[in-house]
Protein backbone atom coordinates (compact mmCIF):
# COMPACT_ATOMS: atom_id res chain seq x y z
CA UNK A 1 0.00 0.00 0.00
CA UNK A 2 1.37 3.26 -1.23
CA UNK A 3 0.31 6.41 0.90
CA UNK A 4 0.48 10.20 -0.83
CA UNK A 5 2.25 12.79 1.17
CA UNK A 6 0.45 16.32 -0.33
CA UNK A 7 2.53 19.22 0.94
CA UNK A 8 0.81 22.86 0.54
CA UNK A 9 2.57 26.04 0.90
CA UNK A 10 1.06 27.53 4.10
CA UNK A 11 1.07 31.04 2.95
CA UNK A 12 -1.10 30.65 0.02
CA UNK A 13 -3.41 29.12 2.48
CA UNK A 14 -3.77 31.65 5.16
CA UNK A 15 -4.23 34.30 2.45
CA UNK A 16 -7.32 31.99 0.93
CA UNK A 17 -8.24 31.31 4.08
CA UNK A 18 -8.05 35.37 5.39
CA UNK A 19 -9.94 36.21 2.30
CA UNK A 20 -12.80 33.19 2.76
CA UNK A 21 -13.40 34.89 6.04
CA UNK A 22 -13.72 38.36 4.69
CA UNK A 23 -16.07 37.45 2.25
CA UNK A 24 -17.78 35.04 4.55
CA UNK A 25 -18.20 38.66 6.77
CA UNK A 26 -21.66 40.06 6.26
CA UNK A 27 -20.75 43.60 7.09
CA UNK A 28 -18.38 43.13 4.33
CA UNK A 29 -20.74 41.87 2.22
CA UNK A 30 -23.40 44.85 2.94
CA UNK A 31 -20.67 47.14 2.12
CA UNK A 32 -19.61 46.05 -1.03
CA UNK A 33 -23.06 46.46 -2.13
CA UNK A 34 -23.08 49.48 -0.75
CA UNK A 35 -20.00 50.96 -2.62
CA UNK A 36 -21.42 48.98 -6.04
CA UNK A 37 -24.80 51.35 -5.77
CA UNK A 38 -22.77 54.05 -4.92
CA UNK A 39 -20.90 53.63 -8.36
CA UNK A 40 -23.97 53.10 -9.78
CA UNK A 41 -25.22 56.22 -8.35
CA UNK A 42 -22.28 58.47 -9.44
CA UNK A 43 -22.72 56.83 -13.25
CA UNK A 44 -25.95 57.64 -13.44
CA UNK A 45 -25.13 61.76 -12.27
CA UNK A 46 -22.52 61.71 -14.95
CA UNK A 47 -25.58 60.70 -17.14
CA UNK A 48 -28.19 62.66 -16.25
CA UNK A 49 -26.42 65.72 -14.58
CA UNK A 50 -29.07 68.30 -14.89
CA UNK A 51 -32.19 66.01 -13.47
CA UNK A 52 -29.67 64.21 -10.87
CA UNK A 53 -27.17 65.57 -8.85
CA UNK A 54 -24.88 64.02 -6.34
CA UNK A 55 -22.25 66.32 -4.66
CA UNK A 56 -18.90 64.44 -5.28
CA UNK A 57 -16.70 66.42 -3.77
CA UNK A 58 -15.15 63.96 -0.84
CA UNK A 59 -14.48 61.68 -3.35
CA UNK A 60 -17.83 59.91 -3.80
CA UNK A 61 -18.80 59.89 -0.06
CA UNK A 62 -22.23 61.77 -0.51
CA UNK A 63 -22.69 58.62 -2.57
CA UNK A 64 -22.24 56.44 -0.57
CA UNK A 65 -24.23 58.36 2.11
CA UNK A 66 -27.41 58.01 -0.41
CA UNK A 67 -26.66 54.79 -0.92
CA UNK A 68 -26.98 53.56 2.62
CA UNK A 69 -29.94 55.69 3.09
CA UNK A 70 -31.71 54.28 0.21
CA UNK A 71 -31.09 50.90 1.43
CA UNK A 72 -32.57 51.99 4.53
CA UNK A 73 -36.13 52.83 3.24
CA UNK A 74 -35.79 50.05 0.92
CA UNK A 75 -35.69 47.56 3.96
CA UNK A 76 -38.37 49.57 6.16
CA UNK A 77 -40.49 52.16 3.59
CA UNK A 78 -40.45 50.29 0.46
CA UNK A 79 -42.17 47.00 2.00
CA UNK A 80 -45.02 49.37 3.21
CA UNK A 81 -45.41 51.37 -0.08
CA UNK A 82 -45.69 48.47 -2.06
CA UNK A 83 -48.46 46.58 0.20
CA UNK A 84 -50.41 50.31 0.06
CA UNK A 85 -49.92 50.53 -3.62
CA UNK A 86 -50.49 46.97 -4.28
CA UNK A 87 -54.04 47.17 -5.92
CA UNK A 88 -52.59 50.06 -8.38
CA UNK A 89 -49.53 47.94 -9.19
CA UNK A 90 -51.68 44.94 -9.96
CA UNK A 91 -54.07 47.03 -12.42
CA UNK A 92 -51.29 48.96 -14.20
CA UNK A 93 -49.21 45.28 -14.48
CA UNK A 94 -46.70 46.40 -12.42
CA UNK A 95 -45.55 49.64 -14.67
CA UNK A 96 -46.40 51.42 -11.13
CA UNK A 97 -43.92 49.94 -9.13
CA UNK A 98 -40.85 52.19 -10.28
CA UNK A 99 -43.00 55.09 -9.05
CA UNK A 100 -42.33 53.51 -4.98
CA UNK A 101 -38.40 53.77 -6.48
CA UNK A 102 -38.79 57.81 -7.78
CA UNK A 103 -41.00 58.31 -4.23
CA UNK A 104 -37.52 56.39 -2.43
CA UNK A 105 -35.10 58.44 -4.57
CA UNK A 106 -36.94 61.71 -3.35
CA UNK A 107 -37.21 61.04 0.13
CA UNK A 108 -33.25 60.68 -0.16
CA UNK A 109 -33.10 63.65 -1.66
CA UNK A 110 -35.04 65.72 1.07
CA UNK A 111 -32.42 63.85 3.67
CA UNK A 112 -29.58 64.79 1.62
CA UNK A 113 -30.80 68.23 1.11
CA UNK A 114 -28.22 69.97 -1.88
CA UNK A 115 -26.00 67.22 -1.57
CA UNK A 116 -28.84 64.88 -3.96
CA UNK A 117 -30.67 66.47 -6.24
CA UNK A 118 -33.87 65.12 -8.30
CA UNK A 119 -35.35 67.71 -10.68
CA UNK A 120 -38.89 66.73 -12.82
CA UNK A 121 -40.70 63.97 -12.60
CA UNK A 122 -40.54 62.05 -16.36
CA UNK A 123 -36.68 61.52 -16.23
CA UNK A 124 -36.64 60.42 -12.51
CA UNK A 125 -39.12 57.73 -13.40
CA UNK A 126 -36.26 56.69 -16.31
CA UNK A 127 -33.07 57.37 -13.93
CA UNK A 128 -34.75 54.82 -11.40
CA UNK A 129 -35.05 51.85 -13.89
CA UNK A 130 -31.74 53.09 -15.13
CA UNK A 131 -30.12 52.30 -11.60
CA UNK A 132 -32.50 49.20 -11.06
CA UNK A 133 -31.03 47.83 -14.31
CA UNK A 134 -27.38 48.82 -13.62
CA UNK A 135 -27.61 47.35 -10.09
CA UNK A 136 -28.88 44.25 -11.43
CA UNK A 137 -26.01 44.42 -13.65
CA UNK A 138 -23.08 44.94 -11.06
CA UNK A 139 -24.32 42.76 -8.23
CA UNK A 140 -24.57 39.59 -10.84
CA UNK A 141 -21.22 40.68 -13.06
CA UNK A 142 -19.16 41.96 -10.28
CA UNK A 143 -20.31 41.58 -6.42
CA UNK A 144 -21.55 38.06 -6.74
CA UNK A 145 -19.07 36.08 -8.68
CA UNK A 146 -16.45 38.18 -5.60
CA UNK A 147 -18.35 36.87 -3.28
CA UNK A 148 -18.95 33.21 -4.75
CA UNK A 149 -15.18 33.05 -5.23
CA UNK A 150 -14.49 34.01 -1.70
CA UNK A 151 -16.42 31.08 -0.91
CA UNK A 152 -15.39 28.66 -3.38
CA UNK A 153 -11.98 29.17 -1.90
CA UNK A 154 -10.39 26.48 0.67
Amino acid sequence: MKKRIIIEDAGNLKEGNHFKKLVDNKFFEWLLYMVGYAVVLIAVSVMFSKTFYINNQYYGLYALIAAIIIYVLNQTIKPILFYITLPITALTFGLFYPIINVLILYITSFILGSNFQINGFVLPFVIAILISILNMFMEGMIIKPIIHKGREQK
